[in-house]
């Protein structure tokens, strides 16, 4: 008789590490055969979060094989290191009234270094008394469409006890973009023709205090000629071993980094597979530890959360019986 999973949580997260990218400064490893470096992050902004922090992100570049990571510099000196995945990072420990100068710098396996980007202005703020308050919550959004590929979004202004210092902008509980506090408008990129979207905006304040939700505001955006590439990952493979599955698959092509697959067993979510550092090959691979009995039977498949918040589709269904 087929058993459930009796995996200790139903939604946990799982760490991906993979390959890490290649030590060393610009140009090409001793291979010899990359020598192209990135393109050059572009759309860098720099928001300060708190009195100590500025939350700063960039569009993400391009490569003839893969970006596996991106450096931050402030005013020429490295403040982070960051796997390809991602396009945004808060860096901490900074001094309140100061102002700062941000760089983004993109990286592939072969250590070609992009050139740095332009670079942003940020001041962070009076550090402020003990503050619990969270701002209030920004008044409706409204979008409007720019393309099939991208919305603008407007709100009214949220108020503080102190001082609004940025907004965020969700989709489906993902951030995927932040403005200033100044700022009551935001255009968001990378979204999909034919796909329905759902935003909401929260303000946060010098204190990391964030407002609940704004209501929600729905874009679907226009269908373009052709279907379009699937957002399904492809080629899932599943071995069993002894109180383990071994996965492998290839990730959908999207514009923009796949920072997380959602992985389910027998129809059920039961694990998030958030990633490391980007695979520097075709194919991630991920190892499942299972507890039940040998003869288990399960059926196997992923999605993965694409840049734009939304989960794409599922891959094709693996049954594999646990050894």
């Amino acid at each position: 008789m087929q058993r459930p999973p009796t995996l200790p949580a139903l939604v946990c997260l799982g760490a991906l590490a993979l390959s890490a990218c290649s030590d060393g400064g610009g140009g090409a490893n001793g291979s010899g055969k990359d020598g192209k470096a990135p393109t050059t992050p572009s759309g860098v902004t720099a928001q300060a979060g708190s009195a100590t922090s500025v939350h700063v992100m960039w569009r993400p570049s391009a490569d003839d094989k893969a970006v596996t990571g991106y450096e931050v510099f402030q005013k020429g000196e490295k403040v982070s290191t960051l796997p390809g995945a991602k396009t945004m990072v808060d860096i901490d420990g900074l001094k309140p009234r100061t102002a700062y100068s941000f760089t983004v710098r993109a990286r592939d396996a072969a250590g070609n270094l992009s050139g740095p980007s332009a670079a942003v202005s940020v001041t962070t703020p009076a550090p402020t008394p003990e503050d619990h308050r969270p701002p209030t919550v920004p008044g409706k959004p409204t979008g409007r469409l720019d393309s099939a590929r991208a919305a603008t979004l407007s709100w009214r202004p949220a108020t503080d006890n102190t001082k609004v210092t940025s907004y965020d902008i969700y989709q489906e509980g993902s951030r995927i973009h932040s403005v200033a506090g100044t700022d009551t408008t935001a255009q968001v990129t990378g979204l999909r023709p034919g796909t329905v979207y759902s935003f909401t905006v929260r303000a946060r304040d010098a204190a990391e205090n964030s407002s609940a939700d704004s209501t929600a505001v729905e874009l679907t955006t226009p269908s373009s000629s052709g279907k379009g590439p699937s957002t399904a990952p492809t080629g899932l493979m599943a071995v069993a071993r002894k109180g383990s599955i071994e996965l492998s698959w290839k990730p959908p092509q999207a514009d923009g980094a796949i920072e997380s697959h959602e992985l389910y067993l027998d129809g059920r979510p039961t694990t998030t597979i958030v990633w490391g550092a980007m695979p520097t090959g075709d194919r991630a691979v991920y190892t499942l530890t299972v507890t039940d009995p040998p003869g288990t039977r399960y059926r196997v498949k992923l999605r993965a959360k694409l840049p734009d918040g939304k989960w794409g589709d599922f891959s094709a269904e693996r049954t594999v019986v646990v050894r």
